[in-house]
């Protein structure tokens, strides 16, 4: 008596553009509840930062509020990334779905690239309103580039990719949620996303200058403003060697479950 033969796994691309699309739709329905609470911390973080500034600096001159007002996107793009991934992905920890996601029978490469595809596409509706917000109440006029749309998108996966890489490589959620936590008191106050970095300490200007935050600010800047950024290849290369660092932790954790 012969053993019934085991099916093959599915392989190829058509599979794997099947795999992403569910895990798409799979990893949407299941942070649906997100959405309202992910516009309202972009909105605060961006809009209502850049509002309490303006509060500090009293009346500024208009290139400053530009140049404030510029930063914007990039206090707006940075929680969904850094804080919002990690803390989804503590989640499922808490909650002992982690296991469960990454036994599904799909590609890894396509579980990991939805979570990148939902978190940039849902950074984009709170970073505008941000930006707009901003704009309102300052009263300056932006000039954005061809450029805007690229720079957004790159930051928030960059953003995306730190987040994914924070979570998966940090096992315990307790531990995800401190750093998180730190990060978002950290950037709020010592990070020249809307100072300019000349005004900081050497020793703090030259840590951000390997840190992505100021690159990500400056990115941005750069195709709404003119004058305010003059070179930006190197802001851009810092973004993709902290993306590609960051998936390289994320799949050399991934990979290894069993």
């Amino acid at each position: 008596m012969t053993s019934p033969a085991i099916p093959a796994p599915r392989t190829g691309s058509a599979n794997w553009m099947r795999s992403y699309g569910l895990m798409l739709r799979r990893d949407a329905t299941a942070l649906r509840t997100w959405l309202i609470t992910t516009l309202l911390i972009q909105t605060l973080m961006g809009a209502g930062m850049g509002v309490m500034y303006g509060l500090y600096l009293g009346d500024i001159p208009a290139q400053a509020a530009t140049y404030l007002v510029a930063g914007i996107p990039a206090l707006a793009l940075f929680p969904i990334g850094f804080v919002l991934v990690p803390g989804v992905i503590a989640d499922q920890r808490w909650e002992e779905t982690y296991d469960y996601t990454w036994s599904l029978p799909v590609p890894r490469s396509a579980a990991a690239l939805s979570t990148l595809t939902l978190f940039t596409g849902l950074a984009i509706p709170g970073t505008a309103v941000a930006l707009g917000v901003s704009v309102l109440v300052y009263d300056i006029s932006l000039t954005p580039g061809w450029t805007l749309v690229p720079a957004v998108l790159a930051v928030s996966a960059m953003a995306t990719s730190v987040g994914f890489a924070v979570g998966h490589g940090v096992s315990n959620p307790r531990l995800v949620n401190l750093l998180t936590n730190m990060l978002i008191f950290g950037v709020l106050m010592f990070s020249p996303i809307v100072v300019p970095i000349d005004q900081f300490p050497d020793g703090l200007a030259a840590a951000h200058r390997i840190l992505p935050f100021w690159h990500m600010a400056e990115v941005l800047r750069s195709s709404l403003t003119e004058g305010f950024v003059t070179e930006t290849a190197g802001h851009w290369l810092v973004l993709g060697a902290w993306a590609v660092a960051s998936w390289a932790v994320a799949f050399r954790v991934i990979s290894r479950r069993g």
